[in-house]
């Protein structure tokens, strides 16, 4: 039984940007709720989001989550920033984890572990990471497992400066945490309280401060652009090689963008370049061809997406294909067999199986009926500048190149439309239906107007 504080109030100011630090997205998702997420794994029970900047922005994406929220008014340091949880906490008797908002690659594993050594006895554990070039970071003296003390670098002897060793920023209390978060002083250089002085604090009680080493890259923090980049990174890696290791193939993997919410069957195909957003779920034997963008959108097993479409809120059936440069919005329902060919936009419309429509077409609002051809140029008008209307297309019909259909209207089963036509009206089953201007030749027209000039 622990709570857990999470710490999310800063400003982030070098990411030089209008929206909170915590809120930057990662794979689609906002920074803070990687933290919340790994928070709740440990199923805490009670978890507190201490918000500053922002607070209202930050409230509302925590929303959907089992947190309490603290504000922090003023940021004044780390320290002042975990005492704001107090009136939520100060009946729990620990121990409590602390984490930040902008960690996003802790794994609860290490957490546990920090609890576990608050659990077995000492009063504080913190987690360490070992880096290459640790300049800028406080150094952590220890004998053993135990924590002598953290060493900012402005006070570093040569000596402390050559352990590599630091704090990252991880934490387990015990329930003398917000009695000594009260003894925490701000005489230093920005006037703020810092949470690395409870180790001197608790080791003044006579409790036992202890390092558990963690991995260097699950500590790393964001706070500028490159450090969101470096870090979304290695999301994106670890779940390339998870889908890999599903049976999804990936070509070029490393050019291939997808999100934690999109899900994968074996023997999918991924070409160069592709985007998966959302809750796209791609079913088995899939294709996906170049820099094709996918968002919220479900292809049937056997359906293949050919280069440069683009879909959102789509369903592409068992063996239907949309593409080369196809874009469909949401509501587009091609089922099975369906062809969708190279500049053709679908918007909440439903392509009964089988339906063609090879080539630079538009249907809105519309249902076409098994086994319907299409043909270039189509249109269905389903916009009169005020409503949208609904236009119906029945089974094995045929609409002639460059038509109009003018919504609302039906064109029957069996049903033709000749190529240029403007239709209007209903046009009965197996009815051929023609509404242009009857074509005139006149003879020897040309000739005499190039004499004339």
């Amino acid at each position: 039984m622990h709570a857990h504080v999470i710490l999310a109030a800063g400003q982030g100011t070098r990411m030089k940007s209008r929206l909170p630090k915590v809120l930057h997205p990662l794979l689609g998702k906002p920074m803070l709720a990687y933290a919340v997420d790994t928070a709740l794994a440990l199923e805490p029970q009670r978890l507190v989001v201490v918000v500053g900047h922002g607070a209202e922005q930050v409230v509302e994406a925590l929303k959907a989550y089992p947190v309490e929220v603290a504000v922090q008014e003023e940021q004044l340091g780390t320290a002042h920033a975990l005492l704001q949880a107090e009136p939520l906490l100060k009946d729990f008797p620990g121990p409590t984890l602390v984490t930040q908002g902008d960690t996003p690659l802790l794994r609860p594993e290490t957490l546990r572990d920090l609890l576990e050594r608050v659990e077995e006895g000492a009063g504080m554990a913190l987690l360490t990471v070992e880096l290459s070039d640790p300049t800028g970071y406080g150094r952590i003296l220890r004998q053993g497992e135990e924590v002598l003390g953290n060493v900012e670098e402005k006070d570093a002897s040569p000596e402390v400066k050559a352990i590599r060793e630091v704090n990252a920023g991880a934490y387990a209390f015990d329930g003398f945490l917000f009695q000594a978060l009260k003894e925490v002083r701000n005489e230093n250089a920005a006037r703020e309280y810092y949470l690395p002085d409870l180790i001197a604090i608790y080791r003044a009680r006579g409790r036992r401060v202890v390092a558990v080493k963690g991995v260097v890259e699950e500590a790393l923090g964001v706070n500028t652009r490159e450090e969101l980049a470096r870090v979304e990174g290695v999301l994106l890696s670890a779940l390339r090689r998870e889908w890999m290791r599903k049976g999804v193939r990936m070509i070029l993997p490393e050019s291939i963008y997808l999100e934690a919410s999109v899900e994968l069957a074996p023997d999918v195909t991924l070409w160069p370049g592709v985007v998966l957003k959302g809750k796209t779920q791609i079913g088995e034997g899939a294709e996906v061809g170049p820099y094709a963008v996918l968002e919220d959108t479900l292809l049937e097993p056997g359906a293949r997406v050919l280069a440069h479409t683009v879909a959102q809120g789509a369903v592409i059936g068992r063996g239907a294909d949309a593409g080369p440069f196809a874009r469909l919005r949401p509501g587009a329902v091609l089922r099975e067999g369906v062809h969708v060919g190279n500049f053709v936009e679908v918007k909440n419309s439903l392509l009964h199986p089988g339906v063609k429509a090879g080539h630079l077409a538009y249907l809105g609002d519309a249902e076409v009926g098994e086994g319907t051809n299409i043909g270039a140029g189509v249109i269905t008008a389903n916009y009169d500048g005020k409503r949208k209307h609904r236009t119906f297309i029945g089974k094995g019909a045929f609409i002639g190149s460059n038509s109009v259909l003018v919504a609302p209207v039906r064109v029957g089963d069996g049903a033709m439309v000749g190529a240029g036509s403007v239709i209007t009206h209903d046009v009965p089953e197996d009815a051929l239906a023609v509404a242009r201007e009857r074509q005139r030749n006149l003879e020897g027209y040309a000739r005499r107007k190039l004499e004339g000039d």
